[in-house]
C-alpha cells in the first residue's frame, strides 16, 4: 500500500527538489565546479585579444563557428537536382495516377489518343523490358484490374496480336531517372519512391 503511495508522490517530490534547487544557493555553487580546471587555464577574451605573443588558441563561445554556415555545395547541388527532377516526373505521376485511381477510367477501357501518346512517350518507353511488353506492336494502352491482385488497377500494353501485359509506371521513371541524371539517381529513387513497388 505504501509503494504506490510512493509512486504517486515521485513527480510531486521531483517538483519540488527542482524548485529548492532553483532557491537555493548552495545549488548553484556547485556548477561552477564542474567548469573550474577549464575556467582557470583559458584566458579571458579581451585578454587573449590583446596579448599577441599568446600562440595558443582556446575555443571560447564568442569565437565564430569553425563549419560553414551555408551547406556544402554539392548538397546545393544535389538539392537543385532534386527539384528539377521532380519538375519533369510530377506532371507524369499525377496523369497515371489520374487514370488508374479515378473513374475516367472504367476496367478494360482505351485510353484516349492524348493520353495514350503521353504515356507511351513519357513512360512505356522507358520501361527496363519495353520490346518485351510491346512483342509483335502496339495497338493501345488500356487500363484494368491486375489478374493476380484484383485490387489494384494497373496499365496494359494491348498488343496487335490482341494479347495485353501490365507494365508498372514506377518502373518506367525510375529507368528515365537513372538514364536522364546517373549521378543522382539512386538517392532520387530511394527518397520519393516506395521501396517495393
Amino acid at each position: 500500500m505504501a509503494a504506490p503511495l510512493l509512486l504517486r508522490g515521485f513527480p510531486l517530490l521531483r517538483l519540488r527538489f527542482c524548485n529548492q534547487r532553483l532557491q537555493s544557493p548552495s545549488f548553484v555553487l556547485l556548477a561552477p565546479r564542474l567548469f573550474s580546471a577549464a575556467s582557470e587555464s583559458a584566458q579571458p577574451y579581451d585578454d587573449a585579444a590583446s596579448n599577441e605573443e599568446n600562440t595558443t588558441t582556446v575555443l571560447r563561445t564568442k569565437d565564430p563557428p569553425k563549419y560553414p554556415r551555408w551547406p556544402d555545395p554539392d548538397y546545393r547541388k544535389w538539392k537543385e537536382r532534386e527539384t528539377q527532377i521532380l519538375k519533369e516526373i510530377e506532371p507524369v505521376i499525377f496523369l497515371a495516377k489520374e487514370i488508374i485511381h479515378s473513374d475516367r477510367y472504367m476496367d478494360g477501357e482505351r485510353l484516349t489518343a492524348e493520353d495514350e501518346k503521353i504515356v507511351v512517350d513519357k513512360l512505356l518507353a522507358y520501361h527496363p523490358h519495353c520490346e518485351d511488353k510491346i512483342g509483335c506492336g502496339l495497338d493501345s494502352i488500356m487500363v484494368d484490374r491486375h489478374p493476380q491482385f484484383r485490387r489494384s488497377r494497373c496499365l496494359f500494353v494491348v498488343r496487335t496480336d490482341g494479347g495485353w501485359i501490365d507494365f508498372s509506371y514506377q518502373k518506367c521513371l525510375r529507368q528515365y531517372i537513372r538514364d536522364k541524371y546517373p549521378s543522382y539517381a539512386e538517392k532520387f529513387i530511394k527518397e520519393h519512391f516506395k521501396r517495393g513497388s
